[in-house]
C-alpha cells in the first residue's frame, strides 16, 4: 500500500484497514475542518512538508499526540501529520476563493482590519449575503472573489493561469507557493475533476495520447517527478523550479531544456477527461 494514501500512524490506523495493517488501534476517524490560511502535510511530526492543505478543507482526524494530528485529506486522501492547532470542528463549506487570492475581514468594509488571507481554492461557509460582502461565522469576504462550490470552473488551464507568477514551492498547495503537482491538483479540482496530490499519481489521469497526437489545452505532460499542463499546441505552464516560480514555456524548448539538465524524456502525455472535457475521438480504422 501507497503510505501516502494508507491512513496507518504507525499506531493507529483506520477502521477500514483491520487486518490489512498492524496497527494498536483501529477507528473510524472524525471530522474536522483545516482553521489556518494554509496548513502544511508532513511525513512524520515536525518532519518534511509532502503538500498543505488550505482554509475550509475537510480532514479526517485519526490520532492526536503531542500537539501533532494524523490525517487523511478529504479531496485526495492523501495522509500526513499537522499541527493540531490547524484543525478545528467539521462544517460545510458553501463557496470556494475563485481568485488568486482574499483576505477575511473583521467588518463589512475594506478599510476595516483584515484577518487574514486565503488562496484561491479555500473553501468558505457563506451564512449571509451583504451589500459587498459574503458574511461568514469568522468574518467578511468580498463577493466578488468567492463562487459557489455547485459552480466549478471549466477549462482546467483557465485556472492555472490564474497562478502565474506565483513562487515555486515543493509541496506547496497555494497562491504563497506551489509545485508542479499542486497547480494541476488546483487546476482540475476547481474543475471538479478528481486529482490525486502528486505527480507518479497523477499520471493515471484521463487518456493517454497517441504518439505524434498534437497537444490540446489542458492536456499533461509528465517527466520523471515532474508535470506540465498545455495551455495550447506549443505552449506549456508549469511550476518549475528552474525559474523557481509558475511560468509559460514553449513545449520544445522544455523538453530540450528538460533533457539537458539530465532529468529525462516526456514518460507520458494525457488527455483529462471532466464534467465538460468528454472523450477524444477514436481514431478512424487503419
Amino acid at each position: 500500500m501507497d503510505p501516502r494514501l494508507t491512513p496507518f500512524s504507525g499506531r493507529v490506523a483506520a477502521e477500514r484497514l483491520r487486518g490489512l495493517v498492524p496497527a494498536e488501534r483501529f477507528v473510524p476517524g472524525e471530522r474536522r475542518r483545516i482553521a489556518l490560511p494554509v496548513a502544511d502535510l508532513r511525513r512524520q511530526p515536525g518532519g518534511m512538508r509532502d503538500r498543505q492543505l488550505l482554509w475550509g478543507e475537510e480532514a479526517i482526524l485519526y490520532e492526536e499526540r503531542e500537539g501533532w494530528a494524523f490525517v487523511e485529506a478529504a479531496r485526495d486522501g492523501y495522509v500526513g501529520w499537522m499541527r493540531a492547532e490547524a484543525l478545528a470542528p467539521a462544517r460545510e463549506a458553501t463557496h470556494r476563493v475563485a481568485v488568486p487570492a482574499t483576505h477575511l475581514y473583521e467588518s463589512e468594509s475594506f478599510k476595516g482590519g483584515d484577518l487574514c488571507h486565503l488562496s484561491f481554492g479555500a473553501r468558505i461557509t457563506v451564512t449571509a449575503e451583504r451589500k459587498r460582502f459574503w458574511e461568514t461565522p469568522e468574518g467578511y469576504v468580498p463577493k466578488p472573489h468567492l463562487r459557489p462550490l455547485d459552480r466549478p470552473f471549466a477549462d482546467p488551464a483557465t485556472v492555472a493561469q490564474l497562478f502565474f507568477g506565483v513562487p515555486y514551492l515543493w509541496g506547496g498547495n497555494s497562491v504563497l507557493g506551489i509545485d508542479c503537482s499542486g497547480l494541476v491538483q488546483a487546476a482540475l479540482l476547481a474543475c471538479a475533476i478528481p486529482c490525486p496530490g502528486d505527480s507518479d499519481l497523477q499520471q493515471d489521469l484521463g487518456e493517454a495520447l497517441a504518439d505524434g497526437e498534437a497537444l490540446q489545452r489542458g492536456d499533461l505532460l509528465f517527466w520523471p517527478g515532474h508535470v506540465a499542463m498545455a495551455v495550447d499546441d506549443r505552449t506549456l505552464i508549469h511550476a518549475n523550479a528552474h525559474r523557481m516560480a509558475v511560468t509559460y514555456e514553449p513545449l520544445e524548448a522544455a523538453i530540450a531544456r528538460i533533457r539537458a539538465q539530465g532529468e529525462g524524456e516526456v514518460v507520458a502525455r494525457r488527455r483529462i477527461i471532466g464534467p465538460d472535457r468528454p472523450p477524444a475521438p477514436a481514431s478512424p480504422p487503419a
